[in-house]
């Protein structure tokens, strides 16, 4: 069957996978799960994601959540075009970029936690936005060192991997934000460098909101 990829055209998570099926030209039909209207916390969603997050892939013979694990599962099962080197030591590094971005800034960064300062301690919209920012420029000054070990132009260098994947939607996310981006000229290069490519074009939120739910 045609894998069916339960999204939102802004949701920093499923946009990393909808650039990896584009970049393996896997075909995938789109269902919108509208995060702004709670549709992810409904019984039928939940019950193909307990978490009540997207993205979730449904290959047909199971439904994949998180995205890493559903990269990882297209790795496996459409290896060109791989996300990873072979390399031990430069899979690591791989690795350890985009897993600073999907670990360590973009999970403290979610709305569902941006709501839960205004819901639980009463966070005013400029105070979102500061912590919005602050942990945004923390993450992104280390992995603006990290991208030193690559030589571009993209983290991947020469063909783009997980931590371009990884890399796009949050700077994406930053812009929305207004983030001052001067501070990380190799992030914002692979950035540009990414976007030339049609795949990771095709993948951008714009693109796909006509798919998707109300914007917000």
């Amino acid at each position: 069957m045609t894998p069916v990829l339960y999204d939102y055209w802004r949701s920093s998570a499923a946009y990393r996978v909808r650039i990896v099926l584009n970049l393996k030209g896997v075909a995938y039909d789109s269902v919108a799960v509208d995060l702004t209207q709670g549709a992810q916390r409904a019984p039928a969603y939940l019950a193909r994601n307990p978490q009540g997050l997207v993205p979730a892939l449904d290959v047909g013979t199971a439904v994949l959540t998180q995205s890493l694990a559903i990269i990882d599962y297209l790795d496996a099962t459409c290896p060109a075009v791989p996300m990873l080197p072979r390399d031990p030591i430069s899979r690591s590094r791989v690795l350890a970029q985009a897993l600073s971005v999907v670990a360590d800034l973009h999970p403290i960064d979610n709305l569902r936690v941006l709501n839960r300062l205004t819901e639980q301690f009463g966070a005013d919209e400029a105070a979102r936005r500061a912590w919005y920012v602050h942990w945004v420029e923390t993450g992104l000054s280390a992995l603006e060192e990290m991208a030193a070990e690559t030589a571009g132009p993209l983290l991947g260098g020469e063909r783009p991997n997980l931590a371009d994947a990884c890399l796009v939607p949050q700077l994406y996310n930053a812009r929305r934000f207004d983030v001052a981006l001067d501070r990380f000229p190799r992030l914002v290069a692979a950035d540009a460098a990414a976007a030339t490519i049609a795949e990771i074009a095709a993948a951008h939120p714009d693109q796909v909101k006509p798919r998707a739910a109300n914007p917000a």
